[in-house]
């Protein structure tokens, strides 16, 4: 029997249709509150049952018929391996999506509440950050929209400041085992010679527009730590406490759909801010005197300034991709421990047989580092750990990430040597091990490379970097024919 000429022509436009939406980019947004509403909450700075500003969970999901890959941000001071795991596995048994094609990662704000147990406030916001983390991938792969997507950058360099220097001879404190350093973190402004390394201006930003050409989605990433100065309140024992708070991210994300989308932006809209390789990156004044500030001012200057940027960043682009290549790679990589030699190790059995008081004027950090130095001395501790990297390509934009507060020369070499023209990294991604200083900082000592906030032996970025570098060029190669 013949088909019907209607029916035959519903069919071949059928086809004609499904065979132009082949490779055509589809973009999903989210973004879901996880400010407290059990308290007190705990804070880095004590007790609280104040919020200043609200905190949340944003994310982008991309697909184009042959890839797929998910960027979640959570206003926190970090991510652990194992919230980050649950959450990807939950949300993959719910979407069908592989747990390879999500990145979940922190803003690094100091002023987020803290999950775990022990309180009432502690605990529901452990649940409530779980559940969430899920709930956001989820609403970002269901809301999945044809898009079009573009890449740029811009400087900002007036920010970002290295904060490891060296000294006048004579002046560097010292370190937590009672030795000396080469240089000092966060140095006051006296005896000051040079910056122990460099910075990273470079603003990047991925620009989304839906099939309108009304913004869907900005993904920014810069080279800066938190910025602090978060107000505090009196509580009704009249004591002085902090308040939770997103930092910068969080009012960058707030700001930037009207930068983009003018005084009435459009309510599917989500921007957010990931934290780069800012290790050893902050905006404090080092070498001058700046203007007092009144509480959360510096946080809305960062803000806007960034904003500003990636603004102008935006304006820069000439042309949208509607069929970009997406793809992504992942490894788990065995990082070495550190292991302290036999100075270190009668350094520390020295110093802990002094009481906490005679530690503490040597060094605030005394015996949490004369502790662990005895730790991973033990023949029984572990010699290795695993931690998960990723390298994601959207279109020309290559995304890599690291489960640390990665120092900026990182950063710097693996844009330098990617075979992409663009490149940015996440850091504090699919999990958090402290700080990662690259070899010839370790060198130079300071508080980013002291055993307690550094674990892993000084070759450990060299490893990763290697890595990552082989995933990037594996992209590199993939294109819409294979």
């Amino acid at each position: 029997m013949k088909t019907p000429p209607v029916l035959f022509a519903f069919f071949l436009w059928s086809a004609i249709f499904s065979s132009a939406q082949i490779g055509k980019l589809k973009v999903g947004t989210a973004c879901v509150n996880i400010s407290p509403t059990v308290f007190p909450i705990q804070l880095r700075s004590g007790k609280s049952s104040f919020v200043h500003d609200p905190l949340h969970v944003r994310a982008v999901a991309f697909e184009n018929g042959k890839g797929r890959a998910v960027i979640c941000l959570i206003d926190a001071i970090g991510i652990g391996r194992e919230m980050s795991d649950i959450a990807k596995s939950k949300a993959a048994k719910k979407t069908g999506w592989k747990t390879e094609e999500m990145l979940i990662c922190a803003t690094h704000t100091h002023s987020a509440p803290k999950g775990g147990s022990g309180m009432p406030g502690r605990e529901a916001y452990e649940k409530l950050k779980h559940d969430k983390l899920e709930e956001a991938i989820v609403l970002a792969i269901e809301r999945l929209q044809l898009a079009k997507i573009g890449f740029s950058s811009e400087d900002e360099p007036s920010e970002v400041r290295n904060r490891r220097w060296f000294l006048e001879p004579g002046n560097m404190p010292p370190n937590p085992l009672g030795e000396k350093d080469q240089v000092k973190t966060n140095a006051g402004r006296n005896h000051l010679v040079r910056p122990a390394g460099p910075i990273d201006p470079e603003i990047c930003v991925i620009d989304v527009r839906n099939s309108r050409n009304k913004p869907l989605a900005l993904i920014a990433n810069y080279a800066l730590h938190y910025v602090g100065g978060v107000p505090k309140r009196i509580d009704d024992k009249d004591r002085e406490v902090g308040m939770a708070s997103a930092d910068y991210f969080g009012e960058f994300s707030r700001i930037m759909p009207y930068r983009i989308g003018g005084s009435n932006p459009p309510a599917d809209f989500v921007a957010m801010m990931t934290n780069g390789a800012s290790g050893d990156i902050n905006n404090l004044v080092f070498t001058g005197t700046r203007a007092p500030r009144s509480p959360f001012e510096q946080i809305r200057i960062v803000a806007s300034k960034t904003a500003d940027t990636a603004w102008r960043a935006v304006k820069k682009i000439e042309a949208y991709e509607t069929k970009p290549v997406i793809a992504t790679r992942q490894r788990e990589v065995n990082l070495p421990y550190r292991e302290p030699n036999e100075r270190e190790i009668k350094l520390a059995e020295d110093l802990l047989q002094r009481t906490r008081k005679e530690r503490d004027a040597i060094n605030s950090r005394t015996t949490s580092v004369a502790t662990r130095v005895i730790e991973y001395a033990n023949p029984e501790h572990p010699r290795t750990e695993p931690v998960l990297i990723q390298a994601f390509r959207i279109g020309d934009q290559a995304i890599v990430s690291m489960p640390f507060e990665v120092l900026v020369e990182i950063g710097l070499e693996i844009k330098k040597k990617s075979p992409f023209e663009r490149t940015f990294l996440i850091s504090m991604a699919n999990g958090g091990y402290g700080y990662l200083p690259p070899p010839n900082q370790h060198k130079l000592g300071g508080y980013e490379t002291w055993l307690g906030t550094s674990r892993f032996q000084p070759q450990s970025s060299d490893i990763l970097i290697k890595n990552l570098l082989e995933m990037l060029e594996e992209l590199k190669g993939i294109n819409f024919e294979n």
